[in-house]
């Protein structure tokens, strides 16, 4: 049973930067996907980044391209969402999640994912 938390959420200022990350229990698996999400209120979750824990094929939407990055870290088990240049359209919950099984590291359909975290929440006010 995999076990995500999410934590680093918060409230910032239009233009700052929060840095989330996303501790997984139990060992961590190469070809698992870790993907980062997020929604708001009456809308389906957005995708926004994925990566294998192995580090392949790490990736982020388009939509927060130049913006937010993701990366991980094996010997912590946590993957990390930077984002920077942060604006009120950014407020949201963000959550992460796991992938058992997935043929590509860009897995953006919140249905392929496994486990899922609780969420943080992130607001950015103008």
């Amino acid at each position: 049973q995999v076990q995500l938390v999410e934590s680093g959420g918060g409230l910032v200022q239009a233009g700052g930067s929060l840095r989330l990350s996303c501790a997984a229990s139990g060992r961590t698996v190469s070809r698992h996907v870790i993907g980062w999400f997020r929604q708001t209120p009456g809308k389906e979750r957005e995708f926004l980044a994925a990566i294998r824990w192995s580090g392949d094929g790490a990736g982020v939407a388009d939509s927060v391209k130049g913006r937010f990055t993701i990366s991980r870290d094996n010997a912590k088990r946590t993957v990390y969402l930077e984002m920077n240049g942060l604006k009120p359209e950014d407020t949201a919950v963000y959550y992460c999640a796991e992938a058992l099984q997935s043929v590509s590291p860009m897995l953006m359909n919140p249905r392929g994912y496994d486990y899922w975290g609780q969420g943080t929440q992130v607001t950015v006010s103008s």
